[in-house]
């Protein structure tokens, strides 16, 4: 079936954001400028160039060498994936390090375009922007760890981006200082912080945490409590939950880490300083919680770039209107279902709220994913496709309620002991919508064959303690045993009668 392409965005090529850390040299390569990032190509080389900045004043001289090889590839990546533009920046490290103008020079050699060293300040910023971009709500305060340094930055809905400051606490530097010591770093951690006056500000707000380090802590804590799901971003921590897990963590010795496999080697090292710097800063600044965002300076850099009326996009909405074009049979019948399931929550229907209301069309746009996949696993495959998407725009329960509106539409209403383990995730009102608008899906399929144009035409309404179907005339036929069947699992589910009505022809209505 055709596939329609979005009219209001022009097809772009794809662009590049390389990032120069003090512990990592990253390349991500995006499928282009746009409101949902799509990364189609990510690679991270661990180089270490901060490794010894203190006690030395110079970038690591291994470090240095990695980081030139490294990029000479990415130029070469990018070229083969005929990149247009490509964005640099370099941070702590480089601007510190007495060799960093050399090094700059020579990586700039090495990449043919030029480099941005940014400022502290900067790197708080571009932080700050990678997690509006992954939480458009968002209201509280960025925290982004590096090897170099720890930027810290207020988000406000209505003021913006405030009170930035950068201070000399990744997780690299601290190894240095401190000669590895935790019981000095954590004089150190403390000092730092006690020069932030408005960190008290952050006080029962949501903490947004960026940053390798504190990723792999939030991935030991999923498997410490068997999370029911793998997707970093928006992974949520109560603050005193935090505190005593962080503690555990900065006193795990190197041992102990070395037999932890969800930890990435390359992190052990860094982890119990990482944890050590979020309990003092969970301490100092009291957030309401510890919430990881995967989106970060890259993602800043990239967003940074956009129009205003691109940053206006739902990037959630964008997202699932991509995967139906990619993947549905008919994009045209996905953005029908939206306006056709809003019958169902209209008075004296279920209440829904904006927030809901959203969802609900995000669900309706990826309910038809899996087609292609053979009928025995396409609810589970199509279940596990939207669970671990990489959505932005979208917390845990709301991820959930997409996973279990597509296992729900593919395998039916099950018990709930058949429902996938993420419903954990979601109270019971959100599990009944998931149920009522995966049955309302799998209604529409027994009238369109996911074909476009023709649920426009079947409107679906309340009469008293029915839910009626009406048919007009010219589609009478697609009535049938199947459909009367389907219908009727979701007027059950609303607690009423279920009638299929033929339009001109009322008194002959089929009731079920």
């Amino acid at each position: 079936m055709k596939r329609s392409k979005d009219p209001d965005r022009q097809e772009s090529k794809p662009v590049a954001v390389i990032d120069i850390g003090s512990n990592s040299v990253r390349l991500v390569v995006f499928e282009q400028a746009k409101r949902n990032p799509v990364p189609i190509f990510n690679e991270k080389v661990l180089c270490g160039l901060g490794r010894s900045i203190v006690t030395t004043g110079l970038l690591d001289k291994s470090g240095v060498k990695r980081a030139l090889r490294a990029l000479r590839r990415f130029r070469a990546i990018c070229e083969q994936l005929d990149v247009s533009d490509t964005e640099v920046i370099a941070t702590a490290a480089a601007r510190e390090a007495e060799n960093g103008p050399d090094f700059v020079s020579r990586a700039e050699q090495a990449l043919g375009c030029g480099i941005s060293v940014i400022t502290g300040k900067r790197e708080a910023q571009l932080a700050a922007a990678g997690v509006v971009s992954g939480f458009p709500d968002a209201d509280g305060v960025a925290a982004d760890l590096g090897g170099g340094s720890l930027e810290i930055i207020g988000i406000h809905k209505k003021k913006g981006l405030i009170d930035g400051v950068t201070l000399p606490l990744g997780g690299l530097r601290l190894i240095d200082i401190s000669g590895g010591d935790l019981k000095m770093a954590r004089k150190i951690v403390d000092a730092e912080l006690e020069k932030v006056s408005w960190l008290k500000k952050g006080k029962d707000r949501p903490l947004y945490a960026v940053g390798g380090t504190w990723r792999a802590f939030a991935r030991l804590h999923m498997a410490y409590s068997q999370y029911p799901l793998s997707v970093m971003h928006a992974y949520k921590i109560q603050v005193n939950e935090a505190l005593k897990f962080a503690r555990v963590v900065d006193h795990l010795s190197a041992e102990s880490l070395e037999q932890i496999a969800v930890i990435p080697k390359a992190r052990r090292e860094t982890l119990p300083f990482g944890a050590l710097v979020l309990e003092r800063l969970l301490r100092q600044m009291r957030p309401s919680e510890f919430v990881v965002s995967a989106f970060g300076v890259r993602e800043g850099t990239l967003y940074s770039t956009l129009s205003d009326k691109e940053k206006a996009r739902d990037p959630l909405i964008d997202a699932c209107a991509e995967l139906a074009v990619l993947r549905s049979r008919s994009a045209e019948h996905a953005h029908e279902l939206c306006k056709w399931t809003d019958a169902l929550f209209e008075s004296p229907g279920p209440e829904e709220t904006p927030a809901e209301k959203r969802l609900r069309h995000a669900a309706c746009l990826v309910s038809d994913i899996g087609w292609r996949t053979h009928p025995d696993y396409r609810s589970t495959q199509s279940q596990s496709i939207i669970a671990q998407e990489s959505f932005a725009g979208i917390d845990h329960p709301g991820r959930a309620f997409l996973a279990l509106t597509v296992f729900f539409r593919n395998r039916g209403l099950t018990s709930l002991d058949d429902t996938p383990r993420i419903h954990q995730l979601v109270d019971k009102n959100t599990l009944a919508r998931a149920r009522i608008v995966g049955a309302a899906v799998r209604t529409a399929h027994m009238i369109s064959a996911s074909a476009p144009h023709v649920v426009d035409k079947t409107p679906i309404f309340y009469d008293g303690d029915r839910l009626v179907l009406q048919l007009p005339a010219e589609l009478s036929n697609l009535e049938g045993e199947r459909l009367d069947l389907r219908f009727g699992v979701l007027a059950r589910e609303l607690g009423l009668e279920s009638e299929i009505r033929i339009a001109e022809r009322a008194k002959e209505a089929v009731t079920v």
